[in-house]
């Protein structure tokens, strides 16, 4: 299946680039994970996420967590854990309702990308779920395009400190302080952590 639709032709008819973007095309893009995008994507501690809903409305979200917690177990497979939110599930509502996802892993220190599109299934009982601390289900992501970015305008920037709030299993997870305001404390999940008084408050 063509990475391109008319829209995307119009535009490259218009600057002169359909011959580079199919070049692109062939050279670049493909549906299987290579070794070194296996260790790229899990060296990551972040990556964004577009998805749709069935309107044909965007979102995209930021996910991050701790080195491998994104995994590509073949290569036709890759998993993410989904964990406490605000719960409003905008992005996996639309992996529900369209299973549609792009997502996009960055290296600010390297100056590297990798997209990731294709279809995505909530799993609530995966084999892989007992290995992330406080997720509460896995998406599975089978790849259509994998392709690298050109790095040209990726900002270099440096870890300065990973979130306290990204679970690892060794101690409890932090509440974050909203979920205690009052606004807000009544109609908290009856298993939400935050209505758990011994848990930190950050």
């Amino acid at each position: 299946m063509s990475l391109y639709q008319d829209s995307h032709r119009q535009l490259q008819d218009q600057f002169d680039t359909r011959r580079l973007a199919d070049r692109l095309d062939e050279a670049l893009v493909h549906e299987t994970f290579l070794a070194e995008e296996k260790d790229f994507i899990e060296d990551r501690d972040m990556f964004f996420l577009a998805s749709v809903d069935a309107r044909g409305h965007a979102n995209c979200s930021y996910r991050g967590g701790q080195p491998g917690f994104v995994h590509v177990p073949d290569e036709h497979t890759l998993v993410f854990p989904n964990y406490d939110g605000n719960g409003m599930f905008l992005s996996m509502g639309n992996v529900l309702e369209t299973q549609q996802v792009g997502m996009l892993f960055i290296d600010f220190e390297q100056g590297r990308r990798m997209r990731v599109n294709g279809s995505a299934q909530i799993s609530f009982n995966d084999p892989l779920l007992k290995e992330y601390a406080d997720a509460t289900f896995l998406v599975r992501v089978t790849p259509r395009e994998i392709f690298a970015n050109c790095p040209r305008y990726i900002h270099k920037m440096k870890l300065m400190e990973r979130s306290r709030f990204v679970p690892n299993g060794a101690c409890a997870t932090p509440v974050p302080g909203w979920k205690k305001g009052d606004w807000v404390k009544d109609v908290l999940p009856v298993d939400d952590p935050a209505r758990d008084d011994n848990r930190e408050v950050l």
